[in-house]
């Protein structure tokens, strides 16, 4: 099959949520979850056959409502964490809640989308462990699986901070280990963040609608800050695992940025590319000179960031005295567009299990995985 043909496939009803199946490392899977008004959610396993470009799905009953944030435990694939609107009994009010779940053992039977629809009664449930109530009843927005399943840990993010909580290995015990606020200037309301693989995970990348900051879990000290990196709205933040300084920042100016933390007073990359909101920006785990971002252009941008990656730079040089073939680098600059998306992207991810997959979701409901192109990964790898 030829790699550079995107695989799209609809859902059926609107979403904004995807991620890949973060244990995972043998097969290429991603989690979605839906947001429908007059259906019963789902969260649905998507699982892609390279070989065959083949996309296989296992739906589950999500039973809760909307589902507005999703996660993939890095460490048991069966778990997983959703942020849903909650409708109160007497529907006066509506509150954002979130919940831990195990997918059902049925979970290894995959069906390909284009058989004939299942009876709704037939659809299995996601199995609810428990859920996350915080003490002051305020809305949860975020939950963040901890990297090191040694210390069996979770974050909440609530509209004015952190709740981190213990998980017992026999679940469904729950205690809250601490209560973090962000406190700063301007617009602090939280809308994201994202573990640090670096400094024995002890730091969390937290995105206010102004402010980008880092918050050292050991004395809830601030370790580094970013102010008004996007202008109005910051949307989201991703750490390069290969460098323990390095992230990446988007926003409501259409660009995505990337900063030094020791060194916040001014970025070192403007990536200009888009031409609305940049809501979702993703390194590569393994390849950090490549980094994705999607918009609410219904465009999915990969882009090569090679002369501020991990990896040496080699110049096009011969590499020996009297060779005939010299050394061809990848250069910085957008390495292809992706236009299959006829909606806002709101989500993308790389796949866990090959570092050359990923996939964007439209709020369509349109999910499309692509590969990065084979001259691009042979440059990387020869």
């Amino acid at each position: 099959m030829d790699e550079d043909i995107p695989v799209i496939y609809g859902i059926d009803f609107q979403a904004r949520c995807l991620v890949a199946q973060a244990a995972e490392t043998d097969a290429i899977r991603f989690l979605i979850g839906t947001q429908s008004l007059k259906h019963e959610n789902q969260v649905q396993l998507i699982d892609f056959d390279e070989d065959t470009n083949v996309i296989f799905r296992t739906v589950y009953l999500h039973s809760s409502g909307e589902i507005w944030n999703l996660s993939s435990c890095p460490f048991d694939a069966q778990l997983l964490a959703t942020c849903y609107n909650e409708v109160s009994e007497d529907k006066s009010k509506l509150s954002s809640r979130a919940s831990l779940w195990r997918l059902p053992e049925s979970s290894s039977t995959e069906r390909p989308p284009s058989d004939e629809p299942q009876n709704p009664v037939t659809i299995p449930k996601l199995e609810k462990l428990l859920d996350f109530r915080e003490a002051d009843n305020t809305d949860v927005v975020g939950v963040i699986f901890e990297p090191v399943s040694s210390r069996n840990q979770i974050l909440t993010l609530k509209l004015n901070g952190l709740t981190l909580w213990d998980i017992d290995s026999a679940l469904p015990s729950l205690n809250v280990k601490a209560n973090i606020p962000v406190e700063g200037k301007g617009h602090i309301r939280v809308v994201g963040a994202k573990w640090s693989p670096h400094h024995s995970n002890s730091v969390i990348g937290v995105c206010t609608e102004t402010s980008v900051r880092g918050i050292d879990l050991r004395d809830n000290k601030i370790s580094f800050t970013i102010d008004n990196p996007h202008g109005y709205m910051t949307r989201q933040l991703d750490f390069n695992q290969n460098k323990p300084y390095d992230v990446a920042t988007c926003g409501d100016d259409c660009t995505v940025k990337l900063w030094d933390t020791r060194n916040t007073s001014s970025s070192l990359r403007v990536l200009a590319d888009h031409s609305h909101w940049v809501w979702c920006v993703k390194y590569n785990p393994f390849h950090d000179q490549l980094i994705l971002s999607s918009s609410s252009d219904s465009r999915v941008i990969l882009a090569s960031i090679a002369s501020l990656s991990s990896e040496p730079i080699v110049h096009s040089l011969e590499d020996e005295p009297g060779s005939q073939d010299p050394k061809e680098i990848l250069p910085d600059g957008v390495i292809n567009t992706y236009e299959e998306h006829e909606d806002s992207v709101y989500a993308l991810d790389w796949s866990a299990a090959d570092p050359w997959t990923f996939a964007s979701l439209s709020y369509d409901g349109r999910l499309v995985i692509n590969r990065v192109p084979r001259s691009v990964k042979y440059k990387i790898l020869l």
